[in-house]
């Protein structure tokens, strides 16, 4: 891996961010494809313990969908009885869809483009997620009575869009937001499917350009439905903007991507039969200026991750994204919430099994909300988003015990907290950027760590309790 090894963990480490008012930011201009200077942070105490940053990014689960009821966040609307008020509009069964609690390990969830977004959200209302279901045949949401789609829908026959789980189907999720830090105010950072979200990720942009070497002609696109926006394995790269890795390359910054164990992202591949990870998880070799490097020692696999972990030898910004059995991604596919929540705990395992557990922050989040419910309206950072809601959870020997962290977040403030600490706070360049999206809230980062506590003891759970 390029740059020293430096010993720290991370899974999403979310630095809050005080909600704005009105007024958007408006940075000053930067020239296309210039860096914006290094600019010295008011560093807070303490983040010097934090040497390794580790991104671990699921699919596809709204905040209420999978932590609702969770005491103390801002959950499920419920009446003056306490009891969960949701019901909202479905034409399928000419009555409104009532939340209802599952256990459910496979969903069909909704559609969650960026037209899906608008209808769902419903000018505020929240209410549009049934509505957004295509009226098609041989889906749950249309015919509910079908054998299928038992457990597929609620007992009313309402689509899984309203649904909602609690610990007792994803035990680990919620033992980890008790013992550490919850934050009920994470956002995607777009309203729109996978491949825009990874890529805002790794470069707070989602763009098409008709000439990739030329940043110039990039311009905003969160919805990619054209296939020539879309990097597959094996073509030439289309995103001509830049991306962290290429900062944290030049300032000889240790970093590695890790997927799936069948993933053959540089053919000619060889067959496997184990699970690999799309390009829409996987998309730096098809950034222009990635793609011009050796990627070989960046882009790793799962068990590469293991084997670094207990070496103690993990690069100083790790992203762990799934391969197609432990997504969790819903709309009938074959992935369960249990494959999903036992890759996470493997990954937070090895980190807390190794000597770099007191020195990581480990930061969880979700890519989207795949269609299902989520009661509080994304705030508008600029014209791509924010994105709907999304779980967002804070791992480290240094994170408050129990806390609920409220302030405003998306992936930006992953970017910017690995800026802050290894780049001496240089940004991304603004290139088609519609602002920097890493100052557009303050996030901070004292909200969800007490650098004052002595390093917790790690929380070793059972990947399959």
């Amino acid at each position: 891996m390029r740059g020293p090894r430096i010993v720290l963990l991370g899974v999403v480490l979310f630095a809050g961010a005080c909600a704005l008012a009105s007024a958007e930011p408006s940075p000053s201009p930067t020239p296309p494809g210039s860096v914006t200077p290094a600019v010295a942070p008011a560093e807070p105490a303490g983040v010097e313990h934090l040497e390794h940053l580790v991104f671990i990014v699921q699919e596809n689960r709204s905040f209420d969908h999978y932590f609702g009821t969770y005491p103390g966040v801002d959950g499920l609307p419920r009446d003056a009885q306490g009891r969960i008020s949701v019901c909202i509009p479905n034409p399928y069964l000419g009555r409104c869809a009532r939340a209802y609690r599952t256990d459910a390990q496979r969903a069909w969830g909704g559609p969650h483009g960026e037209k899906d977004a608008a209808v769902d959200i419903n000018h505020g209302k929240m209410n549009g997620f049934a509505r957004a279901l295509r009226d098609k045949p041989n889906k749950c949401w249309t015919e509910p009575t079908m054998p299928s789609c038992r457990g597929m829908v609620g007992p009313q026959l309402q689509p899984d869009v309203v649904s909602y789980h609690t610990a007792r189907s994803i035990p680990n999720y919620w033992a980890y937001a008790r013992n550490y830090v919850l934050q009920d105010r994470m956002f995607g950072p777009t309203d729109s499917w996978t491949l825009p979200a990874h890529l805002y990720l790794m470069s707070a942009w989602s763009a098409s350009c008709e000439d990739p070497t030329d940043v110039t002609t990039c311009t905003s696109n969160v919805d990619l439905g054209d296939p020539a926006d879309v990097w597959s394995y094996g073509e030439d790269p289309v995103y001509g903007w830049t991306d962290i890795t290429r900062l944290l390359d030049d300032a000889d910054v240790s970093w590695g991507y890790f997927v799936g164990n069948g993933t053959c992202w540089d053919p000619p591949c060889e067959r496997t039969d184990e699970p690999w990870s799309s390009p829409a998880r996987n998309p730096v070799p098809g950034f222009v200026e990635s793609a011009a490097t050796d990627l070989t020692d960046n882009i790793l696999t799962h068990d590469r991750f293991l084997e670094l972990a207990a070496a103690d030898d993990l690069p100083t910004v790790s992203w762990i994204v799934p391969d197609s059995v432990g997504s969790e991604h819903p709309l009938g596919s074959a992935t369960r919430i249990a494959d999903g929540q036992a890759h996470v705990t493997r990954m937070i395992n090895a980190v807390m099994r190794s000597e770099l557990w007191d020195t990581s922050a480990i930061f969880v989040t979700w890519d989207d909300w795949g269609g299902f419910y989520d009661h509080v309206q994304p705030p508008v950072i600029d014209e791509n988003g924010y994105g709907m809601r999304v779980p967002g959870l804070v791992i480290s020997p240094y994170a408050k015990r129990g806390f609920i962290d409220h302030q405003t977040l998306t992936f930006d403030a992953y970017l910017k907290l690995i800026e802050d600490r290894f780049l001496g706070g240089q940004r991304l360049p603004l290139q088609g950027r519609p602002v920097v999206r890493e100052e557009a809230f303050p996030f901070v980062l004292e909200d969800a760590f007490d650098f004052t506590q002595a390093p917790r003891e790690p929380l070793i759970l059972e990947p399959r309790p």
